[in-house]
């Protein structure tokens, strides 16, 4: 599967909208397979395809990341910068979502929902000003792609 990526700002893959302006100026960095959103329409609907030949994003094997960063400054004047990583999958056909959290069709956890069809499989957040440093989550099945 081919990958993609953008890079802009956070309100931008929002197009600017009104609720996204406290984090304007957050940078981010996004990629995608094509089972995500492809470069094509397939299916010659106007649209570039998403989990093309699946009736859902459920099974499609989709998966994307978010690299985002930004700074704030303390009281006294200095600058603290933060990161935050996440990868997202699309739930596999065999997998089951109870209670907010996917689980494999073996019962092991994937991770929480996330936008209904999709799981979180790992996530990690720095803000040294902020006291925060690493993994938030990481899937108890496991955290790469492929294999769902």
């Amino acid at each position: 599967m081919r990958a993609f990526k953008d890079i802009g700002l956070y309100c931008d893959s929002y197009r600017d909208a009104a609720w996204c302006q406290p984090y304007k100026d957050v940078q981010l960095l996004m990629k995608w397979d094509d089972a995500w959103l492809a470069n094509t329409d397939c299916d010659r609907d106007g649209l570039l395809d998403r989990h093309y030949g699946f009736a859902s994003y459920i099974g499609s094997g989709a998966w994307e990341t978010n690299h985002q960063s930004g700074e704030y400054t303390l009281e006294d004047g200095s600058v603290c910068k933060w990161t935050y990583f996440v990868k997202i999958i699309a739930a596999p056909a065999d997998a089951n979502l109870a209670g907010g959290v996917w689980y494999a069709a073996d019962g092991t956890e994937i991770g929480p929902s996330i936008w209904g069809e999709f799981a979180t499989i790992q996530s990690v957040y720095n803000d040294p000003c902020g006291g925060f440093g690493g993994i938030e989550y990481l899937s108890p099945d496991h955290a790469g792609f492929g294999g769902w």
